[in-house]
């Protein structure tokens, strides 16, 4: 079983997300504590809001009062509502968030079953939950968890990774949804600088994405539309605007990100891991598809653009380990598109 942990500072955004796949059948409410219902018995985004607004209104200096946490038992586990229910009342008390108010969703939408639980990292009292080692406790009670249900544990590797994006396929059908799990996940993992990185990471999992501009009303309008693609990188099927998704993919989010990731990358120094591994593979490997091998063996994945021609004029790297996409020439001169095309096609 493996936990995720997100915080963020829109608790509307955490409920539009859950209540976006009840609203498509694709998941449901099983559970909730200290929320309110309305007049038909049901926790809808309204009667959340007013469960969870007391306790915001009491720390308004907490940048991410939010907590989002997705809990993903085994493909092959079977548990009942009840007991979905049950680990995630067990694992908000050990994690310190036993006396929030939070509700339980259950997702359908991928292979494997999994809960949601939005919460609140601020009491009712304004203070902050201690949220030290978080991760590590995280992971405590989730072999916890498993002993205690009988659950097939999770190895090292899924601890670290998480569920793995899976490219789409256009001919196994329910295209919004293979097109919504990959855009989602990349949106939230990734640290991009520009919308082409965005782009360009995307088509590694058959996802197109382009931007529209016009004008509607006497009013000029911007946005993205996703579509998915066969292997060769050719459209197939209609394309789906990105309100279908939540705003987390749509143009004002993802220019945030970038402002966000920008900073992420020079701070913690994103670039080096990946230089040292492109650099040394440019050295040792004498043709283009030994040198893509190399940096596969490393976690990277690069996307060359060639013309007709077969001359590379564009190059984006794409680093899993550190979930950071650079375009070439951004990590430098001697990674710009024309010195691979002298070194591969020279």
């Amino acid at each position: 079983m493996i936990a995720k942990i997100s915080a963020g500072n829109s608790i509307f955004s955490a409920l539009t997300y859950n209540q976006n796949k009840v609203d498509d059948g694709e998941a449901k409410a099983i559970f909730s504590q200290k929320i309110m219902e309305n007049r038909e018995g049901i926790c809808d985004i309204n009667s959340c809001l007013c469960s969870f607004e007391p306790y915001l209104l009491a720390n308004k200096k907490t940048e991410k009062p939010v907590l989002h946490v997705s809990i993903n038992p085994d493909p092959k586990d079977v548990l009942t509502d009840e007991q979905l229910s049950e680990i995630a009342q067990t694992y908000m008390q050990k994690m310190g968030y036993g006396d929030q108010p939070f509700i339980v969703y259950k997702h359908e939408d991928i292979e494997r079953r999994h809960i949601h639980i939005v919460s609140l990292r601020v009491d009712e009292n304004g203070k902050k939950i201690d949220h030290n080692f978080e991760r590590r406790r995280s992971m405590d009670v989730c072999r916890e968890l498993e002993r205690k249900y009988g659950l097939i544990p999770a190895d090292q590797k899924q601890r670290q990774e998480g569920t793995p994006l899976k490219a789409v396929k256009y001919e196994d059908g329910d295209v919004k949804h293979q097109i919504a799990n990959v855009i989602r996940s990349i949106a939230k993992d990734y640290h991009f600088q520009s919308l082409k990185e965005y782009k360009a990471l995307l088509t590694l999992y058959n996802v197109g994405m382009e931007e529209v501009r016009g004008e509607a009303k006497g009013k000029p309008y911007q946005g993205l539309i996703y579509s998915a693609l066969n292997e060769k990188g050719e459209k197939m099927g209609n394309p789906f605007k990105s309100s279908l998704f939540g705003k987390i993919v749509g143009i004002e989010d993802l220019e945030k990100q970038i402002e966000k990731s920008a900073e992420i990358i020079k701070n913690k120094g994103l670039k080096e891991r990946s230089k040292k591994i492109i650099t040394a593979a440019m050295r040792s490997c004498n043709n283009r598809a030994d040198f893509e091998k190399a940096l596969e063996k490393q976690g990277i994945s690069v996307l060359f653009r060639t013309n007709d021609d077969g001359r590379i004029y564009g190059a984006t790297f794409i680093d899993h380990e550190q979930k950071a996409v650079f375009n070439g020439s951004r990590l430098g001169k001697e990674f710009s598109a024309n010195v691979f095309n002298d070194l591969f096609n020279g």
